[in-house]
This record gives structure tokens, C-alpha cells and sequence, in this order.
């Protein structure tokens, strides 16, 4: 062979090798194991953020997705499941308890957690730059705004004093919240009144006995369970008469009066992101568990007139969106 027709020759190769690389890369198919408390709006969400980076079902993705239907006891044995398939990432749905049963399932698999509210206070990662082992994700750093949301609340509701604490208590998150919250209410000079629920019976007695004791505010420590009651919680609300801050823009458009929180919808279209760092090479271990940067203030002005509360100016210049 001639020098000139070897050198042409190299010349090609040096063409075609990226591009058959690409198309290697594109024909690969990944199994991605989804494992949820009960509810599938946040993977559909994953997975449509999926979709527009590459990823399609029946092409190069198998998305498998598991619920427990918010029966807690079945998490880990969900999870022992999903590891079984040998999946490329497991990633874990709204709530602490999914990553805490992933967690426990694998220390080999990468997972990412889509919204957990203290991930170092739950034993989850070691610390948020370096989040060690085989798990990141993203926190909703819902503990450390609780004094932010009591402020919001006495502005739009002066005088409140005494608050209805919805919450579950057998959720890892709620050990976590409650004693940061307590602390901002006293110093607030505000006393919370707990409302244990553990199933949907249990609402409507314990926000009534709270009520009793003089209530006029509300909150939620959200947990999968309580989103999933958020409509009989802001219908309880409406029917005492309780101002209500809530940590998911869901309550305010099921016809509660307001929230302030990040967007969780951007959350899991984050979550879809670290994953695809993850499959082109990146170890979770690596990457930094992200926190929101920007929370909304959306206010139901509806509801507000129904409660008979007149919204300053000073709040509605602030409030990110007001529903009319």
C-alpha cells in the first residue's frame, strides 16, 4: 500500500470512528427502575424530561416502575425487586422512606432521590457536596424554610398565635421537621397543635380537636400520605376557617389559600438530569445533592375573600402568582 492511500486511508477512519461511537452510544439500552410511595405524577415527569434528552421507551430505555400504593411495609420489598432487575439507576419517588428503602436494598447500583427534605438529617448522605457511596439527588429543603412560611402566614393572618400542625408520624421526615418547626414557632411567640394522621379517618377528628383548642392557623410536614388527603385537608381548613400555608403549590389549586416552596415539577425534571449525567459515566457519589435556590409564593386570593382575610400590598407584591 502507498503512503498517500494508508494516509487517506487513517484520514477516513478518523472520520467514521466518532460516529460509530455515536451511534453505539444511541443504540444502547438502558433499564431504569422507578420505585414510588403511591402516585406516578412524578415519574411521568421523570420521564418525560427523559424523552427529551434521548431517552425513549421501546428504543433505548425500559422504564421500570414500581408503587407501593402507599402501603409503607411494601418499600423495601419493592426495592429488593427493582435491584433484582439489575438496573443501570434506580430513582426514587417524593418522600424519604423511597430512598431510605433503596438505599437499603444496594450499595452498588446508583440511585437519585427526587425530593427528600433533609437527606443529611435522615442518614441519607453524608454531607450535600460529597454526597459519598452510591446515592444523590435532590432535597426540598423544606425544613429549613419553616420560619419563612410561619412569617408569611401571621402577615396574611395577623394575630396568629396557636397553628394546626398536620403531620405522620411514623415518616422518617417528620422526626427531622417537627423539632426545627417547633423551635421557629416559639420563636415566633406561636404554639403548634399536632394533628397525628396516619390514615384519611383520622383528619377530620384531629384538625376538629385542634380547632377546639385554639387553632387559627394551619400547616402540613407534607409527607406522600398528606399530598395525597390534600383535598380533604383544604376542604377541613375551609370549613374552620383556618389560614393555611401549605409546602406544595397542589394545595393551593385543590382550593387551599397558600404555599411557598420550590417547584417540585423542576425538581423531578432535575432528577431526569442527574440521570443522564449518571448513564454517560458520572458516579453519584460525585455529584452534589442539589437544593432549591427559588421558592414561590402563590396565594389563592378566592379563598382568601372566603376566610374574610384582606391580603396587604406589601404581600401581594411579593406572592410569585395570585389566583383569582
Amino acid at each position: 500500500m502507498r503512503r498517500r492511500d494508508f494516509i487517506v486511508l487513517a484520514g477516513g477512519w478518523a472520520v467514521l470512528w466518532p460516529m460509530a461511537l455515536r451511534a453505539q452510544q444511541a443504540s444502547k439500552s438502558y433499564r431504569l427502575g422507578y420505585l414510588a410511595l403511591a402516585g406516578d405524577l412524578d415519574a411521568v415527569i421523570v420521564k418525560q424530561r427523559l424523552n427529551e434528552l434521548g431517552y425513549s421507551e421501546g428504543k433505548n430505555l425500559i422504564f421500570d416502575f414500581r408503587s407501593a400504593e402507599g402501603e409503607h411495609a411494601r418499600l423495601p420489598r419493592l426495592a429488593a425487586a427493582l435491584v433484582e432487575t439489575n438496573p443501570d439507576v434506580i430513582v426514587t419517588g417524593f418522600g424519604t422512606e423511597t430512598a431510605k428503602a433503596a438505599q437499603a436494598a444496594t450499595r452498588s447500583i446508583p440511585i437519585v432521590f427526587t425530593s427528600v427534605g433533609d437527606p443529611i438529617g435522615a442518614g441519607i448522605v453524608k454531607s450535600l457536596s460529597r454526597p459519598g457511596a452510591n446515592i444523590t439527588g435532590l432535597s426540598s429543603q423544606t425544613v429549613e424554610i419553616s420560619s419563612k412560611r410561619l412569617q408569611i402566614l401571621e402577615e396574611l393572618a395577623p394575630g396568629t398565635r396557636i397553628i394546626a400542625t398536620i403531620l405522620s408520624p411514623d415518616f422518617p421526615f417528620t422526626a427531622v421537621a417537627l423539632p426545627q418547626l417547633r423551635t421557629a414557632a416559639e420563636e415566633r411567640g406561636q404554639r403548634l397543635e399536632i394533628c397525628e394522621v396516619q390514615t384519611a379517618d383520622q383528619l377530620a377528628a384531629s384538625v376538629e380537636a385542634a380547632v377546639k383548642a385554639g387553632a387559627t392557623g394551619l400547616t402540613v410536614l407534607e409527607t406522600p400520605t398528606l399530598h395525597g388527603l390534600r383535598r380533604q385537608i383544604v376542604d377541613l381548613a375551609a370549613k374552620f376557617r383556618l389560614s393555611a400555608i401549605y409546602t406544595n403549590r397542589d394545595f393551593v389549586d385543590a382550593g387551599g389559600l397558600m404555599s411557598y416552596a420550590a417547584d417540585r415539577r423542576q425538581q423531578y425534571r432535575r432528577a431526569a438530569e442527574l440521570v443522564d449525567k449518571i448513564l454517560k459515566g458520572e458516579k453519584p457519589a460525585d455529584i452534589a445533592v442539589e437544593q432549591p435556590t427559588k421558592f414561590d409564593l402563590i396565594i389563592n386570593l378566592r379563598t382568601a375573600k372566603a376566610l374574610g382575610l384582606t391580603l396587604s400590598p406589601g404581600l401581594l407584591s411579593i406572592a410569585d402568582e395570585v389566583i383569582e
